[in-house]
Parts: structure tokens; sequence; C-alpha cells
């Protein structure tokens, strides 16, 4: 069973550092993935051994704030209410960053008034209060119960300046009769606090951005629907209509809900959903998404689909899922993560005691160790990945492609092999008759039999005998063989179809191209089907070649077949007459050979294969149940989607490196100058800020992927 959490109150790597481990240590948790900038923690775990409520407890245990989602609302209420929750946060933020750096420079400017301490005391207090009240209340929960994170390495370091000067504003004489300085640190610990919450605010408007794909596809849904019940036409909310109400769609309207068109004809635009730039037609039967665009004309569908059940939503769910995945790198963040708050304190008190003993005075020293304080935060450290797996994935939805998280997106990178199934992939499924030498006699019994199959040619060779203004008879004793044929009786006649190992099988001998019929046991000749490639396929397969991957065609269809396909295509490699079964055992075969494999296929049949293979890709579109099938799904059926995930892949590698590399290199540097006094506290809250805005920066800059 899989739960999704929101955990309230982390800050930082080591927040979420802390969380995770809480997690991974409760008995019956098989998974779970903690994610900083969606707040949420996904985890599988098993009902018999542990309960929802205990998960929460865990997490409470260790000094943060866990819940369920509310309940009754569907995936797309539930983003929609977390956009508002995170708009009012960041408009908090950025009110209580405003005022106290504002009110830090102005007691900057003042301090040389002596005077002035006295009324910066309280002024400091407030600051302290109302905009670091979180901190604090944060640093508290959590070292309560025996951990820490940033958020008491800002409280020790705040903390300690106010107090120092509250000391000294109290009992000046104290200190200058000891040789120790009286200088004051309120302007200190009010611009710290500023330039924590304003990086905390920026840091929140800058996880907006990143969730912007998932903002759009939530806001294709209209508020309003146009409902006929009883012969009355009225506009209602979206959340009132009910399955099978009749709903009116006018030229330009965004269609409310899923449905099946009754009456009517228009043309839609599915782009937001598919990447397919055309307008798609719609007539009498054809299927509709909520979100899509109506074009033209006017017309009447029938509601099939509401709420969770609806595509969009189903989309919506399946990227917030994504996006808080954890990719294998993070790993390494989280190793480093859990051991670098106290690391940081052991720091700080070392830096504290050299400079005293180095003979200088306490202010100087707690200067420097308050500076090590602050300018430690491992939140760039947190922000590292999650949000180059939040804008790759986004951008993937934008492009057509549903990727799902960052483990995928990793795995994508290291592909070298591309195998792709031919019918519906290559190849447009949809085959037609392009020839016979059966007398219509003959086609008529042949199609007959064909009429009770699902195979795409069998419906191709129905479609070409009704053409022809053939009366297909009943059909008995049917019976079908995926990959081989189908046989049945047909009017007191035997009648058997498919390839010619299936007629020998049935002790008819046959040879030739397309579907071989054999009539109560004998050759009664062929009929000649061709299934077009799809267009881009052969650019695809350019694009593939380009990104430095073999291309293997792997298919049930005869050889030859197979061998035209690969060429017009580019594709060198075929493995030809594999039943669906075998389909497995040949991407086995080619996973032994040390390559990393990706299998490209619609997502159903090609299941087994999709599963076996390191990644799978699935040819789905907005209306298909394929959404859920493979690893990545391509809403738009256009191979390209392929090269196109496995590029953004790549680039959203090199941007988690990038980001990681400058989270651990910023500490590595900037520590040790903190240390040696060339930091003040003032100026790594600053760069510490700057920090993670900097990171979530670079991962935006995937928000341009593919765009020239």
């Amino acid at each position: 069973m899989t739960v999704t959490l929101n955990v309230d109150g982390m800050v930082c790597a080591s927040c979420q550092a802390h969380v995770q481990r809480a997690l991974d240590r409760t008995p019956g948790v098989s998974k779970a993935a903690v994610n900083l900038v969606t707040g949420q923690a996904v985890v599988e775990f098993d009902p018999s051994s542990v309960a929802v409520e205990s998960l929460t407890e865990a997490i409470r245990e260790t000094g943060y704030e866990a819940a369920l989602p509310p309940q009754g609302r569907n995936a797309i209420e539930e983003q929609e209410e977390r956009e508002r929750e995170q708009a009012e946060e960041s408009r908090d933020l950025t009110r209580k960053a405003s005022v106290s750096v504002a009110l830090g420079f102005a007691a900057m400017f003042l301090m040389h008034n002596p005077t002035v301490k006295y009324a910066l005391a309280p002024v400091a207090l407030f600051v302290m209060i109302w905009a670091g009240g979180r901190i604090y209340e944060g640093a508290f929960k959590v070292v309560r119960h025996g951990s820490a994170d940033m958020n008491v390495l800002i409280a020790l370091g705040t903390s300690a300046a106010f107090l120092y000067s509250l000391v000294v504003t109290a009992a000046p004489g104290f200190f200058a009769a000891r040789g120790v300085a009286t200088d004051v640190y309120y302007e200190a610990t009010i611009l710290i606090l500023g330039f924590v919450v304003a990086g905390r605010a920026m840091e929140a408007r800058a996880k907006r951005h990143t969730t912007g794909a998932l903002r759009k596809l939530i806001q294709l849904q209209p508020p309003m629907a146009r409902v006929i019940r009883e012969r009355v036409e009225s506009e209602i909310a979206v959340s009132a209509v009910r399955l099978g109400d009749v709903i009116v769609v006018r030229p330009g309207e965004k269609i409310p809900v899923d449905g099946e068109v009754t009456a009517g004809e228009s043309y839609v635009d599915e782009s937001m959903l598919t990447g397919e730039p055309e307008p798609v037609v719609k007539q009498n039967g054809a299927l509709v998404v909520g979100g899509t665009v109506n074009t033209t004309g006017s017309f009447e569908y029938r509601a099939t689909a509401l709420g969770d059940a609806s595509v969009l939503a189903r989309i919506v769910a399946l990227m917030r899922e994504a996006q808080s995945t954890r990719a294998p790198m993070e790993r390494l963040a989280d190793r480093i993560s859990r051991v670098f708050v106290p690391v940081v304190l052991a720091l700080a008190s070392l830096t504290l005691a050299g400079w005293i003993m180095a003979g200088a005075d306490m202010a100087k020293g707690a200067s420097a160790a308050v500076a090590v304080l602050i300018i430690a935060c491992p939140c760039a450290m947190g922000l590292a990945i999650p949000t180059a797996v939040m804008v790759a994935t986004g951008r993937g939805a934008e492009l057509g492609l549903l990727i799902k998280g960052g483990e995928v997106l990793e795995k994508l990178r290291n592909v070298n092999t591309l195998v792709l199934d031919k019918t519906g992939t290559v190849t447009e499924g949809k085959p037609s008759v392009t020839g016979t030498n059966l007398d219509d006699a003959a086609l008529r019994l042949a199609a007959a039999a064909e009429s009770r199959s699902e195979h795409p040619l069998g419906r191709a060779v129905v479609a070409y005998a009704m053409s022809r203004g053939l009366v297909l008879p009943a059909v008995r004793e049917f019976q079908s063989v995926t990959g081989r044929g189908i046989e049945a009786n047909v009017e007191g006649h035997r009648v058997i179809a498919g390839t010619s190992a299936w007629l020998a099988l049935n002790g008819v001998t046959a040879d030739g191209d397309g579907v071989l019929v054999g009539i109560d046991g004998n050759f009664a000749g062929s009929i000649m089907v061709a299934d077009p490639v799809r267009a881009g396929s052969g650019e695809a397969v350019a694009e593939f070649q380009r990104l430095g991957l073999d291309v293997v065609l792997l298919t049930g269809d005869r050889h030859a077949t197979a061998e035209a396909v690969a060429r017009e295509t580019g594709i060198a490699r075929v493995i030809s007459q594999v039943l669906p079964e075998d389909k497995v055992g040949e991407i086995k075969r080619l996973q032994q050979e040390k390559r990393v494999v990706a299998m490209v296929g619609d997502g159903i049949n090609d299941a087994p294969a999709l599963a076996q293979a390191d990644a799978g890709f699935a040819m789905g579109s907005g209306t298909d149940i394929a959404i859920e099938a493979g690893d990545v799904t391509l809403l738009r059926a256009d191979l390209r989607g392929v090269a196109r995930a496995i590029a953004l892949s790549r680039a959203a590698w090199r941007v988690m490196t990038q980001n990681l590399a400058w989270a651990l290199g910023y500490n590595v540097i900037a520590i040790p100058a903190a240390a040696l006094g060339y930091l003040n506290p003032v100026i790594a809250s600053a760069a510490m800020a700057l920090s993670s805005v900097s990171v979530v920066g670079n991962s935006l800059r995937l928000k341009r992927f593919g765009r020239r």
C-alpha cells in the first residue's frame, strides 16, 4: 500500500534526511521518498505491519508535523489547494523579509548613535518573534527530539548575537573594565533573519516556478459546464456534473470533463495534453478529454469520467507522484546531510575556541563562530536534486512526455540500446488491405472468420470485404492464437487464416506474404496487408543514432515485412517472427550483452517486455489507459518523443551534478572562510540565501529545454 503524507517544517537537506531516516527505520515500511520541495513523503508500507497513524507519529517524533492530505478531493483539487497555500506562504515570507531587511539596514546606519542601541533591542526582539518565530519554533521541536537541522544553526547564531548584545547593553562597564569591546550586534541579528527569510521567500517563489507545467494543466479545466437535464440547458459548476450528463460545447470553449460525442462535429485542440499541434476531428462516438479546447463547430457529448477517473486528473496525479520521487543521486546528499549539522556545530565550537586561544576577544570569536553556523546552511544541498527533477518532469509534460520521476530520469541517461516494437510504434498500427488473390466467395468466408478477431489485421480484412459489398455470414467455433492466426467454422466450412506456420500446423501447406487463408484443408490464397510507417519514424531513428543509441526493430511479423520497414526508417538490426511471450527473452538476451535497454511499445500488448527493459516507453494518447503504462508515456504518438526524453534526461543529469557540485563546493569554500574571519554573519546569511536560489535558478534552465 502507498500513502502520501504532508510534512510541515522541513527547510533543508538535514530536515529531509531526518524524516527519511525515521520512515526507513519504521517496521513495515518497504520504501519511502521524502521531498523537500513538495513538502511530502510518499511511503510504501505493509498495512498489516504498520498503520498510517504510526507513520505520521514516526515523523512527529523527529520534530516535524505530518498529516494525511484532506480526504474527498481529487488530484486537481488537491493541487489547487497546494498552489493557494504556496502562494500565501510566498507572500507572507516576502512581507516579513522586506520589513526585516529594511529594519536591519536602518539599524546599521543608526548604530553609531550610542542611545539607539537601547531602542534596537526591542526591534531585534520583534523581528525574532515575528519574522523568525517559525525558525525558533522549528529548532526547539527538533532539539527536543534529539536532532539538529538548519533551524538550529540559525537559532543558535542569532540567539548568541542577540543575548551577547543584550548583556553588553545592560552592563557595558563590566566588559569595558576587562578590555572587551562593547559592540552590539542587534543589526546583525535583524539582517541575518531578514536575509534567511528573504532566501526562503525567493525559494518559495522559485519552487512555484518548478511546478509551472502542473499549474498549466490544472488551469485547463474550466470551472463551469453547460449541461442539458430534462431538456433544459443550464450552466453548472464542473464539480456538480454527473456521469451520463449531456454537455453542450460551443466554438472556442474548453471541454469541461471527459466524454463521448453524441451529436455534432468539430475539431478539438489537444496540444496541451498530447503536444500534437493539429486539431483532431471529433464526430459521433469520438472520445473527448476535459481541458482540451473546441475550435470551430459545436457538439454535444455524454460525460463518461469524472474526478480522479478523468484523463487530466490522472495526469496531474502521475506528475505529482513523479515530482515526489527521489533520484538515486539524492542518496549521496542524504549521507552528507545526516552528519552535516553535528559537524558544523563542532566546527563552530572549534572556531570560537581557536580565536580565543589565538588571543582574540570573545566578540571576534563569537562573530566567526556565528558566521560558520549561518554559512553552513545545507538548504542548497536539499534543493539540488528535487528541483531539477521537478522542472525536468514538468518540461517533459509540456512536450507530451510523462516521465515518472527522478529514478527514471537517471535510468534514461544510461540507455544505449533502444528496442522498437513495429506495429503501432514504428508504423501507424492501422493496416489496410492492398490486394488479394482470393475470389469473392473465399474472401467472404475469410472476412467472416476475421470478424471475430480483435487483431488490427483482422479488422483490415473485414473493412476491405465490406467495402466490396460482401455480406458476412455467422461464425461458429472461433478460436484465436496470439501471434499465429485464427480458426473458425463458417457456413460449415473450416476456415483458417494467419501465418504459414499456423496453416502448416493445421495441415495446410502455404507460403507467401500477408494473411494466408486455408479453407477445408486447402490453401485458398492470401490477402496483402500494409501498415504504413508512422510519420516522423525515420527522423526519430536518425535522432536516436545521433544520440549514440543502437536501434533494434522487434516484431512478430515475417522477416521480409520487417526488413522493408527497417529499410524505410534506417534501422540496421531486425529481430522478426517473435511471439509476444518471447519478446521478454529477446530483451533479456540484449541485457546479458551488458546493454542498457529501453523498450518502446504500445503499453498494453507489450507490457511484459516493457517491464523487463531497463526503461519502458509506452506509446499512448491522452484518451488511452496507456497513461499508466511504462516508465515514460508518450502522449503524442510520435517516436521523436523518445529521443527528446533521453536528451532531456541527460540535460537533467548535467543540472543535477552541477547543483550538487555547487552546493558541496560552496560549503567547502565558505566554511573555512567564515572560520578564519573573512565573512561576518550578515554577509554569510546573504550568501547562504543566494546559494539556495542559485541552485533553483540553475534547475529552472531546464524549462528552456527543446526551445530554439
